[in-house]
């Protein structure tokens, strides 16, 4: 595994490069001195010291009181289950004390990037109430399937439309043939999100609950789903 990609992916639960890195170090060798921490990782001294006080904070790692101070990395599960929940919590808390003005339902909202779209449609599906229509590459429902068999289990609608059959029991399958890198999701017949998904990160996508919108949107895929339904008969 990268150390690249490990010290990324612990700094998505709130720790600084250096931070991360120490701790990456302390997890690989076991308790040790900020001095030998220092060796290993070719940071100052100082810097380490900062950086462990920082890890202790964040519940990352504890100090064990001996001749000299020693210092062990909380077990990485442990730690990003304890940082999920803190965060879940203050989800919970901004959620109920921070409202929107209704004007924003109005809204065309451009959202950049791969992580970002991806994001955006989990939560659209994650907030389904009655039924979902997908239209995308087979790579895009795989990202999402986790979401989608959720939906599934619960006895919601699904479905899909895509270059090959994604394997989802019980969700309507439409085989598209020669889709280009579009993405188009509509849930509830409230929210849609479209517009380019493929491997840029410049990939682009509109989201918005608009009436007009996602009237149009919507009747614009019943009529492709129609057409598919002809063309294979």
């Amino acid at each position: 595994m990268d150390d690249g990609i490990l010290l990324e992916r612990l700094m998505e639960f709130g720790l600084t490069r250096q931070e991360a890195t120490i701790y990456l170090c302390l997890y690989r060798n076991g308790e040790m001195t900020g001095y030998e921490a220092s060796k290993l990782t070719g940071i100052s001294r100082s810097n380490v010291y900062n950086g462990l006080t920082g890890l202790r904070e964040k519940g990352a790692a504890y100090k064990r009181e001996e001749t000299a101070a020693k210092y062990v990395a909380v077990d990485v599960d442990e730690f990003c289950r304890n940082k999920i929940r803190r965060m879940e919590e203050s989800r919970t808390y901004l959620a109920e004390h921070m409202k929107r003005p209704e004007s924003d339902a109005d809204s065309y909202l451009t959202i950049v990037g791969q992580r970002n779209i991806r994001d955006k449609a989990s939560n659209m599906l994650v907030n389904t109430q009655h039924r979902v229509y997908l239209s995308a590459p087979a790579e895009f429902i795989e990202s999402v399937s986790g979401e989608l068999r959720k939906l599934l289990d619960a006895g919601k609608k699904v479905v899909v439309l895509a270059d090959r059959n994604p394997e989802l029991d019980g969700a309507f399958f439409y085989q598209k043939d020669n889709m280009e890198d579009q993405l188009r999701l509509i849930v509830d017949s409230t929210d849609v999100l479209t517009g380019d998904f493929g491997r840029a990160q410049t990939d682009t996508c509109l989201y918005t609950k608009q009436k007009n919108f996602v009237s149009v949107f919507k009747e614009a895929l019943r009529n492709e789903i129609k057409l598919i339904e002809l063309t294979r008969s």
